[in-house]
């Protein structure tokens, strides 16, 4: 009797494989590897490497202008007539805004109390970063930031735009040619970012040949910091607000759990978009609630984002001992209240919020980019569960307040 292998078996080994080595996530890993072994036993060579970082993050920032404006316009147009939409859009940006500037706060006070940007500068010796302050408290005016800042013009642009465009005749065919030219610029960011693995190795080759192995003890502190603050917040801060209305956010996760494994294995919360919103109108809130609240609070309530925004420019700051005032923090802070709008549905779209923040701050080195590439992907995932997690919680809170929901159900449903 003659005795054969499953095919099944063999197929799924295949998928297996195919999955692993087509997952670039698993080529980061690789690259970061192949980084550090580089700049460890052949510093010189990892030094020369510091190129190829450095012309992927050239590339990225190329698509800051198109991605901010484009975002910006299409988040403020798909409100449609704010007299329309009435109390429920204002109670929903109001909200959005309340929790996203806490998730920034909590950021950036973590950042403090855990410094995991703080090193022994007699092991590592970083670039002078005072060539990159634009002006000094003696000579600060807002008229000359604005204006020597090409990424915050485009931000106002794009807000008087995206304004504008809800009081124009022809609104919907210029959102359509809008989104249009936003998937195009999206998709080209798509393919730039599968070039990640080789700017991720050039980063990682500079870093660990110019400034050795003790670059990665900070490195490994911020995703320590950002993982455990993106927990205590979606637990205490998104876990209470539920509370009061007597829901526990237990359930919540574990009533969406099908799409938060779909984002872990995306890095994006987009994937889960189409689903999240039939399962809470199947939950018992409003289609009408259901589709204004999370269409914009995929571009307007980024709490995962904000998190890991806000504590990498501390981090930063604190690597190149750059020290930010007071006002400069509330500065950053209110940058990113603008900048870390629309950065949920791509993956690499956090990375390039977190340049343009840089770039219109002018006070901490833009290539510290570099530095962050390496771990940036593997944050991904937690800021988008992050964000959906926050985005699911936003359109339970506003239903409630609403009253316009039927009985919540957290049971599973079953197709008739």
């Amino acid at each position: 009797m003659n005795v054969t292998t499953p095919k099944p078996a063999s197929k799924s080994n295949k998928s297996i494989y195919y999955h692993v080595f087509t997952n670039l996530t698993f080529w980061v890993l690789i690259a970061i590897i192949t980084g550090v072994l580089l700049g460890h036993y052949s510093p010189e060579n990892g030094v020369k490497m510091k190129i190829v970082g450095e012309t992927f993050v050239d590339i990225i920032k190329l698509f800051i202008g198109p991605i901010i404006f484009l975002t910006i316009v299409l988040g403020i147009s798909g409100m449609g007539n704010l007299k329309k939409v009435g109390r429920i859009g204002v109670k929903a940006l109001t909200y959005f805004e309340i929790v996203s500037t806490i998730a920034l706060a909590i950021g950036v006070a973590v950042a403090y109390i855990f410094q995991p940007g703080k090193i022994d500068k007699a092991g590592l010796t970083l670039q002078d970063a005072s060539k990159y302050t634009s002006s000094t408290a003696e000579n600060f005016s807002w008229l000359s930031f604005f204006l020597s800042n090409f990424t915050l013009q485009v931000l106002l642009a794009a807000i008087v735009c995206g304004i504008a465009l809800n009081f124009y005749k022809k609104r919907e065919q210029t959102i359509l040619v809008l989104e249009r030219l936003s998937n195009v610029v999206f998709t080209g960011l798509k393919y730039i970012m599968y070039l990640a693995p080789i700017g991720a190795f050039g980063g990682m080759a500079y870093t660990i040949g110019k400034f050795g192995l003790a670059t990665l003890i900070p490195l490994g502190k911020l995703m320590l910091c950002v993982y455990v603050t993106m927990a205590l917040f979606v637990f205490l801060i998104l876990g209470s607000i539920l509370r009061y209305y007597k829901i526990s956010i237990l359930s919540i996760l574990k009533y969406i759990k099908e799409e938060l494994l779909l984002v872990l294995g995306t890095s994006s919360s987009e994937a889960a978009l189409p689903s999240i919103m039939i399962k809470l109108e199947r939950m018992g809130c409003s289609k009408s609630v259901v589709g204004l609240v999370i269409p914009t609070g995929y571009s307007f309530n980024l709490d995962g984002t904000s998190i890991y925004l806000s504590m990498s420019v501390i981090f930063l700051a604190q690597l190149y001992d750059v020290h930010l005032s007071f006002f400069e923090i509330l500065t950053v802070i209110g940058i990113l209240m603008i900048t870390s709008k629309g950065a949920a549905g791509v993956t690499g779209s956090g990375f390039i919020v977190l340049a343009s923040t840089l770039t219109a701050l002018h006070k901490i080195p833009v290539e510290g980019l570099a530095f962050l590439l390496g771990v940036d992907k593997f944050m991904s995932e937690a800021r988008a569960i992050t964000n959906l997690i926050g985005n699911t919680v936003a359109t339970i809170i506003i239903s409630k307040t609403e009253r316009d929901f039927t009985e919540l159900d957290f049971n599973p449903v079953t197709e008739k």
